[in-house]
């Protein structure tokens, strides 16, 4: 059976269709064409959409239900890993180091996945919104070398993550605990995580119904919070601060 998708106006300002109205198979597939235009791109993400596409394919856009979200005060890490934090060196930083995120998230291997959605269009696309502010990335240095990060897109109060990649075992559980602990101080109270898999939901991820999560996302991205760099504001986050004192 052949799936008729709703084709984007070549407007970067046109709005896209309802998140409701996505498909159930597969499921919260939106929309298709359009460009990747940091216009296009913000709008998306107020209205809770993505854009998740193969080289091979046309620009395809998702809004699943239900949603996979981590709380800012709900990262939950395992009582062994919080006693090898404590002892731990690794320093977290934001936005210094942009690129390398980006092109490690996109090429470094994951089980059971050959090849990357992270093309280089969207490369392209984030790094434009990270020169405007938008895009941001979370860090982890041993010694000055980077082993660990994410990337994602803030708007308002809201934190939509894209990609994490780990260089050495943990690197990517301390930088999403790094961020959650920063924007829970900033009084953020959530985190997109899109699409739910084993490793997220260890982590803490819940599912959300898709309205609850477009509700929180229509009120959080409409809350002031200006963009630009965040690596004056991140500081530097010692990740033996992550592990509570007691566990």
């Amino acid at each position: 059976m052949s799936i008729r998708l709703p084709s984007l106006s070549p407007d970067p300002d046109a709005p896209f269709p309802p998140g409701q109205s996505a498909l159930r198979h597969p499921d919260g597939l939106l929309a298709m064409g359009g460009d990747l235009a940091p216009q296009r791109l913000l709008n998306a993400y107020r209205a809770g959409i993505f854009p998740w596409y193969s080289d091979d394919q046309p620009i395809l856009w998702w809004c699943p239900d239900p949603r996979t979200v981590f709380r800012s005060d709900g990262v939950r890490l395992s009582s062994r890993f919080r006693r090898w934090l404590r002892r731990c060196d690794w320093v977290v930083r934001a936005d210094t180091a942009f690129d390398e995120v980006i092109a490690a998230c996109a090429t470094t291997p994951r089980a059971g996945q050959h090849g990357t959605w992270i093309t280089g269009a969207m490369i392209e696309a984030y790094r434009e919104l990270h020169r405007l502010g938008y895009a941001h990335s979370i860090e982890v240095f041993d010694a000055g070398r980077l082993v660990g990060g994410l990337y994602g897109v803030s708007i308002g109060r809201m934190f939509f993550g894209e990609s994490m990649f780990s260089a050495r075992s943990g690197g990517s559980k301390v930088a999403l605990s790094a961020l959650a602990h920063r924007v829970r101080e900033w009084g953020w109270p959530l985190l997109d995580a899109q699409v739910e898999n084993d490793h997220l939901l260890s982590l803490g991820a819940e599912s959300w119904p898709r309205s609850r999560f477009l509700e929180a996302v229509s009120r959080l991205t409409a809350e002031p919070d200006a963009a630009g760099s965040w690596s004056g504001r991140f500081g530097a986050l010692r990740a033996a601060e992550l592990a509570p004192a007691r566990s």
